[in-house]
């Protein structure tokens, strides 16, 4: 193999690596921004949490980028007549993703 070959491998292989760890990082960041929003919505069994959880990191599926996490949370906070500024949400997203990559530093 030639060492042209070996290099694109090799990128290929790191590409890889680098989308599944975003996307590990990703779903991370939804579980604490879930866990974050089942506080505040009063869910204390735990295995409700773990199906709000999931249906957190469901939503993330539906389009690029974090809006549509965004709008299930706000929703979810408007169906139980609640009001959270979208600015707290945000903010409550931004540190979830920075406990998630944080999990994933070692």
């Amino acid at each position: 193999m030639s060492k042209f070959n070996e290099r694109e491998k090799s990128f290929e292989k790191k590409f890889q690596m680098d989308e599944e760890l975003k996307f590990k990082i990703s779903a991370r960041a939804n579980k604490h921004l879930g866990e974050w929003a089942a506080k505040f919505l009063g869910i204390d069994n735990k295995e409700k949490i773990q199906d709000y959880i999931l249906e957190v990191i469901k939503s993330d599926l539906q389009e690029e980028g974090q809006e549509d996490v965004f709008q299930k949370i706000k929703k979810d906070f408007q169906k139980a007549s609640m009001y959270i500024d979208d600015k707290e949400i945000r903010n409550a997203m931004e540190t979830s993703l920075q406990h998630a990559k944080e999990d994933f530093k070692n």
